[in-house]
Order: C-alpha cells, then sequence, then structure tokens
C-alpha cells in the first residue's frame, strides 16, 4: 500500500475530533447508495413496462404488415409464397380489415373494427390463439348455417353476449343506390371470446374468417388487404422488412412493427432518458456531501498537509490523499447501490408484490427486467459524479502552503 492510500484510509477512520465528518462520509455513502438503487429499480420496472407493452402489442399484432399500394392484393397465395421465402422471415398470413356496427339481442350497440383472418395460418403469425378465454380460432371455419366471430373480452361484455349468441354487422361498404349506400348486414354466432388485457383491444376488435370479412368490404373473390408477417426475431424485423421490401419490389409498402408504433415507442424511450437524468439528482446531491465532508477534512487536517509536504510529499501526492479517500465513499456507495438494487428488482419480480388495475394497464403486476447495460451506465455514471466532486478538495489541499498553516505553532 502507498502512502497516499495509508494516510486517505486513516482519515476516513473515525478520531475524537473527525466523528463529525465521519458521519457525513456515512451519509455520502448512504446518498449515492440510495441514487443507485432508486435508478436501477426504476428503470427495470420502466423497461418491463415498455417491453411487457410491446409484447401485448405485436402479440394479437404481425410484426410486419404488407401492403399494396394499389389498395388490395389479389394474388395473396403468390406474396405468401415470396414473403415466406425471405430472409428473418417466419410465417406469413392474409387479412382484411373492415369497420362495422355490431348489435347484439340485447339491444346494445357499438363500433368495431372487423379483422378477417385464415385461422389454419393465423396461428403461426398472431398468438390470438393463446388469448382465447373460451372457444378457438377453428371455430370460425366450422361448418355452420352462420358464420363465426370472435370478439373481446370487453365488448362482449359491453354487448352482454357469450359464446353461441348471434350478432348483426352492419357495414357501410355496402352497394351505391339512388338513395344512398346500402349497408351490408351479416348475423354472426360468438364462436369465441379472447382478453389481450388491453382494454383498446378487447373492447374495439372482433375476428371473422376471410370470407365473412370479404362481404362485409366489399371485395372480389380472393381478394385481401395485405399480408401479416411474423419474423423470426421480433428486435430485428426491421431486418426482415428489408428483405421482404427488396423481394416484392416497389409495388408494396411494407412496414414492421416499429415503424406501424414509432410515436409511443419514442416517448417511452424519451421519458425513460428523463427519468434517467431526474435521479441522476440524487447522485449529484450526495456527492455535494461528499465535497463537504473532504472540504473540513482538508480544514482539520491543515496542519498534517503542512508536515508531510514539509517532509517532501509532493503536490500530486496530497491530491491522491483525498482523491482516493473520495473514490472510497463513491465506490462503496455505487456497490452498496447495485446490491441493493438488484436484490430489491429479485423480489419484485419473484413475489409480484405489486399489482396494477387491469382496467388501466396492460399487465396485471409490475413487469421487472434488469438490462445489464443500464445497470452499467448507471454504475459508470455514479462513479464518475463522485469522481469528479473529489478534484475540488484534492485541488484545495494541495494548495496548503506549509509556512502559513504552521506560522502560529
Amino acid at each position: 500500500m502507498t502512502f497516499e492510500r495509508f494516510v486517505s484510509f486513516r482519515y476516513l477512520r473515525a478520531k475524537r475530533k473527525q466523528k463529525f465528518i465521519s458521519l457525513i462520509s456515512l451519509i455520502s455513502v448512504l446518498g449515492v447508495a440510495v441514487g443507485v438503487m432508486a435508478l436501477i429499480v426504476v428503470l427495470s420496472v420502466y423497461t418491463g413496462f415498455t417491453e411487457g407493452l410491446r409484447d401485448q402489442i405485436i402479440g394479437i399484432n404481425a410484426h410486419i404488415l404488407v401492403q399494396g399500394f394499389g389498395g388490395a392484393i389479389d394474388n395473396p397465395a403468390l406474396v405468401k409464397q415470396q414473403v415466406e421465402q425471405s430472409k428473418g422471415v417466419e410465417a406469413a398470413t392474409p387479412y382484411i380489415y373492415a369497420q362495422a356496427l355490431i348489435s347484439s339481442g340485447s339491444g346494445r350497440s357499438s363500433g368495431i373494427a372487423i379483422r378477417g383472418i385464415d385461422p389454419a395460418s393465423a396461428s403461426r403469425v398472431i398468438n390470438l390463439d393463446k388469448k382465447m378465454v373460451s372457444g378457438t380460432l377453428n371455430d370460425l371455419t366450422a361448418a355452420s348455417e352462420l358464420p363465426g366471430i370472435v370478439l373481446g373480452k370487453e365488448i362482449a361484455a359491453q354487448l352482454r353476449v357469450i359464446s353461441g349468441s348471434k350478432v348483426r354487422l352492419i357495414s357501410p361498404d355496402g352497394p351505391l343506390t339512388p338513395m344512398g349506400v346500402m349497408p351490408k348486414v351479416q348475423i354472426c354466432v360468438v364462436s369465441g371470446i379472447f382478453a389481450t388485457g388491453m382494454y383498446e383491444y378487447d373492447s374495439t376488435m372482433g375476428f371473422v374468417n376471410l370470407e365473412t370479412a370479404r362481404r362485409l368490404a366489399g371485395l372480389d373473390e380472393g381478394w385481401v388487404h395485405g399480408l401479416e408477417v411474423r419474423a423470426a426475431d421480433a428486435d430485428k424485423a426491421h431486418l426482415a422488412r428489408a428483405a421482404i421490401q427488396e423481394q416484392l419490389g416497389p409495388a408494396y409498402s411494407v412496414r414492421d412493427w416499429m415503424q406501424l408504433n414509432q410515436n409511443l415507442f419514442a416517448a417511452l424511450k424519451l421519458e425513460k432518458i428523463g427519468i434517467f437524468i431526474a435521479l441522476d439528482l440524487i447522485i449529484l446531491v450526495a456527492s455535494l456531501n461528499i465535497i463537504s465532508a473532504l472540504v473540513m477534512v482538508v480544514m482539520e487536517k491543515n496542519k498534517d498537509i503542512a508536515i508531510l509536504k514539509s517532509m517532501g510529499a509532493k503536490t500530486g501526492s496530497i491530491m491522491r490523499i483525498f482523491f482516493y479517500q473520495g473514490a472510497v465513499i463513491g465506490f462503496s456507495g455505487t456497490i452498496l447501490g447495485v446490491g441493493s438494487g438488484l436484490g430489491l428488482c429479485a423480489l419484485l419480480k419473484r413475489y409480484k408484490i405489486i399489482e396494477l388495475p387491469s382496467n388501466v394497464y396492460p399487465m396485471s403486476t409490475m413487469p421487472v427486467k434488469v438490462v445489464p447495460m443500464d445497470v452499467t451506465v448507471i454504475a459508470i455514471s455514479a462513479i464518475l459524479i463522485t469522481l469528479l466532486a473529489t478534484l475540488y478538495p484534492s485541488w484545495k489541499a494541495s494548495k496548503v502552503r506549509p509556512a502559513e498553516a504552521l506560522s502560529y505553532e
């Protein structure tokens, strides 16, 4: 151990005249630890919430949407084959989108977004089958007098219908007559109910087979609005999108889930940065305590510093004594904060202590996901802030003049 470190560690120990200074040093360590712990916990919860929201969005929606610039696609089988040959694509399925008014026998009605799907291939692209509360997607193609429809849990409750109930779909995309547009009416039977956990989806969405959706949307036989595509890796959906675009050419529009929801996720990313900056102020306040503690140590040890310099200690050695002292406080607080933050995250993740209202949030418990990169950035920023806080007291100590400090001794 060098003499600078030896003297620095001696100054950190409580002495008769240094108990107050040692108390401030302890408060500084706790301040850094609390700041680091708060940053880790809050950012882990925020990351968990963001990823939970992302999983909910892309769970019932596809990773990539393929649409024709001219409108509907008249050869979906050929386009589907080309898409599935693209790099990074796992599966594709056709879809039709329509809007309608839905009403039930109880006299209740609501607007609804109708999505026509192919049950045979849709289960490979979207996770709707895992969200089913009752019934299955295969019931949409079951042979019966009336076509089936799968409704969200909230809209089914609003209409007061259950599996087996009949509903009426009224689409505005009807033929034009001298009296105006003749709406199309389709009677369907509720073949299933799904619950995604997101109120926006569960209260406004219904699924039917392609033939039913085609009649409601007024499309010709064999036509669809586009293709839904599942990428092999959701986080690399942009690479699959580029491969599909290159395969299909400029006649088609290809967008991934990040483009379709870019405003939402851009806002969440900006909020995460804002939270990081705001909570870093806790560490900054703790670093001010480090400055106060070291400045008081310098004032208390003026004579000691003067004697050391008289014995040949250089300016750099004096600076290092107090730099090491502040570094110990910073590193101790950071290590304590990282350990307590990771421990608290593990408790929240394991025991699900905090529950969330399902009608407000897309998940029922507080989500937690610790990202190693976030923890690394938090630890490095805390250490850098605390080390910067030691520069002024160290410089102040190095400027002590032996003649002035010992003039009255």
